[in-house]
This record gives C-alpha cells, structure tokens and sequence, in this order.
C-alpha cells in the first residue's frame, strides 16, 4: 500500500517563545517512515524521524514552512507542508514583524493561543462494536468542537451517536457500528484566534 499522509497539522501562528508540536500521520504498508524538514530560506532544514515535531521556544529564525514526508518501499514519497508563523514580541510594537501580520495578544500572564490538533488517531471498531473516534486540542481560549462526515455536520442526538466535548478533548462514540459509519471524519476545533482540523479514519 503506498504511503498517504491521512493526517497532518495545519498551518498556525504563534507568538515568539512559545511552544509548538506539529503532526504528520501517515499509512501505509509497510508502515512508511514519517520525516519532517525545516524549508528555511537559509537552507538550514533539520530533520526529525517522527509523526510529532516539537519546537520549544520557537524563534522567528524557526518561521516558515515545514516538510513531512512519508516514505515506504512501494511508491514514492507522499509530501504535504504546514506553515508556522511567528509574531515578533518587540518591545513598544517595533518594526520587527513583518508587513501586515497582525500580532496576537503578548502581555505576559496572558498567553493566546489558537487551536492546536494534538491528537488524532484513526480508529477500527468491528460492525456491532463500540467505536470513540478522539480528537485533543491544544488553545488559548478553550476550543469549541465540531465533527463532521464529508460535508455533513454531525450533531448530539443523531441514531446510535454521542458526542461529548470537555476541556481540550472531544470523543465522537458509535455504539453499534455499522458498515455505513466507516468512512473519514474530519475533527474541527475553533476558538476567537482561528482554527484547526483533522482528518480521521473509522475503520473495520
């Protein structure tokens, strides 16, 4: 089976000094190999050999876009990128930022973050099992969730389907799944300074 990133982080912005963990999940047979690389315009990439990339106190030098590559021995490489943005924290609003970004919430104590997608694992469940699709987010207001299927927007109440939203996470729960429930799911967390979202997989 060649390699197919099925989930993977999306573009963010982030303040100078924070921390930030970017994920790339792939699958594959044999399960590919997920590298991620740094494309600076110094030409200086790093690579880490890992689904989740994590920067402590990124710098503005650490900006810019971030490649996965999922590689196996049947095909080539599936390569996806995310862009990171980080806003300068320059003492009385200096010019250190650069045109037309505009600059999240800095004053310390205070830390803003928009939603992260920390965690996001495709899931099996046989046909009259149980199935909890789990999605966890990290942000600065709390994220509201939302599940959809393909376009359709998943609500509380539905047949034989309870979803449940506390704190950073949010569980999508079958009770008895049936074959029209496989499929892909996307997780969507939002709060006032953007969004996030990810794609997964409910299988048999």
């Amino acid at each position: 089976v060649p390699p197919q990133i099925v989930n993977i982080s999306s573009d963010i912005t982030v303040n100078e000094g924070s921390s930030v963990t970017l994920m790339c999940l792939a699958f594959g047979r044999p399960e590919p190999t997920v590298t991620w690389r740094h494309l600076s315009g110094k030409g200086q990439g790093f690579a880490s050999e890992d689904e989740y990339l994590e920067i402590t106190g990124i710098t503005r030098e650490q900006s810019g876009e971030y490649e996965c590559s999922a590689v196996n021995d049947v095909a080539v490489p599936d390569v996806r990128k995310v862009k990171v943005t980080v806003n300068c924290e320059c003492p009385g609003g200096g010019n250190g930022g650069r045109a037309g970004a505009e600059p999240r919430v800095t004053r310390p104590g205070l830390p803003a973050d928009p939603p992260y997608i920390s965690n996001a694992k495709n899931t099996g469940a046989s046909v009259g099992q149980k199935g909890i699709l789990q999605c966890e987010a990290s942000a600065v207001p709390v994220a509201e969730f939302q599940w959809f299927k393909e376009d359709t927007r998943l609500a509380n109440g539905l047949e034989g389907v309870r979803i449940e939203s506390k704190g950073r996470l949010s569980t999508l729960t079958f009770f008895n799944v049936s074959e029209k429930d496989y499929g892909n799911y996307t997780c969507v967390a939002t709060n006032k300074l953007g969004n996030s979202n990810a794609s997964i997989i409910l299988y048999g």
